[in-house]
């Protein structure tokens, strides 16, 4: 059953091969569709993806002019083909590791009916583009985060899911994961860390007050689905440090 990962890229040609390349190298493990949407890049962008995609037919690249990270995922979903069965995500800055999907396909595997496995995601201030590792020394921690790229959804899940919310700017992908388990998902927490999220300069993260902001208004949304839909449940506290070395600033 087929895999597919979004990837939307945004003026990432310093990093987005590195980010294919870390998916790639696990094509043994899973029967890829990685569908890349440039969202109106005005750097090397294409090109760097071009050249990935030369040496890996599992890509496909979707141009639309710059829209934001929400309209560019939603354009992934839309170009879901009908045999993938599952679907995850990868920003084009991060760096998958290499088995993670090959653990995760193994718990649908064993448990049929089960609707995600939500791993966990390493901080990294400096990462290696060629051993695809963070460069030692470098500051790191360990968490269970927000993130759309730590998650592998069933296809089902994401179709009853549905689309993101393109009124936000950024915390998307909060409203989304809030909406997922309002809904009583069958789920699994792994205690693998699926990806490295690279720290740097661009990141949009980096927007502290317009990132609470948005985060605020996800949580709020939540608040009121729930109090007009009583079948809906609180979310779970499933967000959590599991390392704790001096990480503030990453």
């Amino acid at each position: 059953m087929k895999l597919s990962v979004i990837m939307p890229v945004y003026n990432r040609e310093r990093y987005v091969v590195s980010a294919l390349r870390s998916l790639i190298r696990q094509r043994a493990d899973a029967d890829f569709d990685i569908i890349v949407i440039d969202d109106g890049s005005t750097d090397a962008s294409v090109e760097a993806i071009r050249s990935a995609m030369r040496e890996a037919s599992c890509i496909r690249l979707v141009l639309q002019p710059n829209m934001g990270v929400a309209r560019a995922r939603n354009a992934g979903l839309r170009h879901l083909p009908p045999d993938a069965g599952f679907v995850s995500f990868l920003d084009s800055d991060d760096i998958s590791l290499a088995g993670r999907f090959k653990t995760d396909l193994a718990c649908f595997e064993a448990e049929p009916g089960l609707d995600l496995t939500y791993s966990l995601m390493t901080l990294a201030e400096q990462i290696d583009d060629d051993t695809m590792e963070p460069v030692a020394g470098s500051r790191t921690v360990t968490l269970r985060g927000i993130s759309m790229s730590t998650g592998l959804f069933s296809r089902a899940l994401i179709d009853r899911i549905g689309y993101f919310d393109e009124e936000f700017d950024q915390c998307e992908d909060t409203d989304y994961l809030l909406r997922i388990f309002e809904t009583g998902p069958n789920y699994r927490l792994l205690e693998t860390v699926a990806i490295y999220y690279r720290r740097h300069a661009g990141n949009i993260t980096g927007k502290r007050e317009s990132r609470l902001r948005d985060h605020m208004r996800a949580i709020h949304k939540s608040i009121r689905r729930r109090r007009a839909n009583p079948s809906l449940r609180e979310i779970p506290g499933i967000f959590e440090l599991k390392s704790s070395p001096d990480w503030r600033g990453l």
